[in-house]
């Protein structure tokens, strides 16, 4: 017969379980000394005796176990920071977040957060995790006070980005009907902030440095045109003519500087969309090819068969692979050709990387100008960069768009035996098949 207890009752529930379990050894006992009892070996009390001690050793174990499991069940259950509702509250907070109890012990973090720390484990000590002298004294501060604490600072790893860290004490009700002060981390990402201060004054100090002579020209050749010059139909001509070079120059100047401002406003966020880089070189050689024609050098390109997909931004790779090219066409262009490769090859680390390579056989670099060749406005010959329409901020945006990209940059060369750039990319992780 069934022995059933009530389902509300979790002191009688495990019973029948035990008495399920322990069924074979009393069964086996109880025959046994049955079987003495018949043959005058054993009294029947002694028997009793021994049949309860042995169904006390077979029921007893089985108590405990459950019990002490009972117990750790119900303590789980009753914790509300422990809860799964609480986890999944901070996985779905869109900043990295961290939960912490009163010493400092982690007890949930979301994907974020694990990204932005990976050392962070739970029921670990944060401290250990988060190695910044601020975030570990606004932290002890918090802990000791109770109060909310806000902390700046500079994370270089991969890429510089400012974070701001907020420590908010959380009261959560305890088991026994108190509260006790956990503690919420959430850090915001102020870099772009810090970014757009950044390129705001540094687009006003470039702007009015480099439109200055260009705007200067503009309003004298203006004056001209309305005094002296009203009625000279070639002075005109003329003057006009150098007015829209000049007018290109600083539309284009302005358009380099907010190319270059976008970049370094996004340089901490890594492009993840996979692009194919042949047809991209392919489309900006197409489109220099009148410039080629008209600085009569002819371009050579060496590009596979095959896809070469890395993680880019089509548009910057653009941008890049143009600035490479029309730079060898300008300044190389008395050696006659100019040659723009793609292959993959190994860095000197040992991991693998596509590099394209543009190089050209002009005049060269001095070595004493390679260092410098990436920073605004750095000219080696200020005379013919301006007469080539150069604005000074090419190779400052391609080596922007090469470190968004987590490349790197090669420049060689040898006076009178030209130059070559190199622009290095991390290949796109191709998907591991089970």
């Amino acid at each position: 017969m069934a022995i059933e207890a009530p389902s509300s009752s979790s002191v009688f529930s495990p019973w029948p379980d035990r008495l399920r379990h322990s069924a074979i050894i009393l069964l086996a006992a109880g025959a046994a000394l049955g079987v003495l009892v018949a043959f005058g070996d054993l009294l029947l009390v002694r028997a009793i005796v021994v049949f309860a001690c042995i169904a006390a050793a077979a029921l007893v174990p089985w108590r405990l176990h459950h019990a002490t499991a009972s117990r750790e069940d119900v303590r789980g259950a009753n914790n509300p920071v422990e809860t799964a509702a609480v986890s999944a509250v901070v996985a779905g907070m869109p900043d990295p977040a961290v939960l912490l109890d009163r010493a400092g012990r982690v007890i949930h973090l979301n994907a974020a957060a694990a990204q932005l720390a990976p050392a962070l484990r739970r029921n670990e000590l944060a401290q250990f995790a988060l190695r910044s002298p601020e975030i570990i004294t606004a932290l002890r501060e918090a802990i000791a006070t109770t109060e909310t604490r806000r902390a700046t600072y500079l994370d270089h790893v991969p890429v510089d980005r400012w974070m701001e860290l907020i420590i908010t004490p959380v009261p959560v009700p305890t088991p026994f009907g108190g509260t006790e002060k956990c503690m919420l981390m959430t850090f915001h990402d102020q870099t772009p902030l810090r970014r757009v201060e950044e390129m705001r004054a540094d687009f006003v100090a470039n702007a009015s440095h480099e439109l200055r002579t260009p705007l200067a020209a503009l309003s004298g050749f203006i004056d001209t045109l309305q005094g002296p010059a009203k009625d000279d139909a070639k002075a005109r001509e003329r003057f006009l003519g150098i007015m829209h070079t000049q007018a290109t120059r600083m539309a284009r100047l302005i358009d380099d500087l907010l190319s270059l401002s976008r970049v370094e406003l996004s340089a901490h966020v890594r492009p993840d969309t996979l692009v194919d880089i042949v047809p991209i070189i392919r489309q900006v050689a197409d489109g220099l090819e009148p410039l080629a024609r008209e600085r009569q050098v002819a371009i050579d390109i060496m590009l596979p068969d095959a896809p070469v997909m890395i993680a880019g931004d089509r548009e910057e790779l653009l941008r890049l692979f143009e600035n490479l090219i029309e730079n060898a066409l300008k300044y190389g262009a008395s050696g006659g050709k100019v040659i723009v490769s793609l292959s993959q090859a190994l860095s000197g680390e040992g991991t693998p990387e596509v590099r394209v390579m543009v190089r050209d056989y002009g005049p060269g670099i001095a070595p004493e100008h390679l260092p410098r060749l990436t920073e605004r406005f750095y000219r080696v010959d200020v005379g013919d960069s301006r007469a080539q329409g150069g604005t000074g901020l090419g190779l400052s945006l391609v080596k922007h768009i090469v470190n968004r990209h987590r490349g790197r940059l090669l420049i060689e060369s040898v006076p009178k035996k030209g130059a070559t750039f190199t622009a290095c990319f991390p290949p796109a992780k191709t998907p591991v098949s089970a």
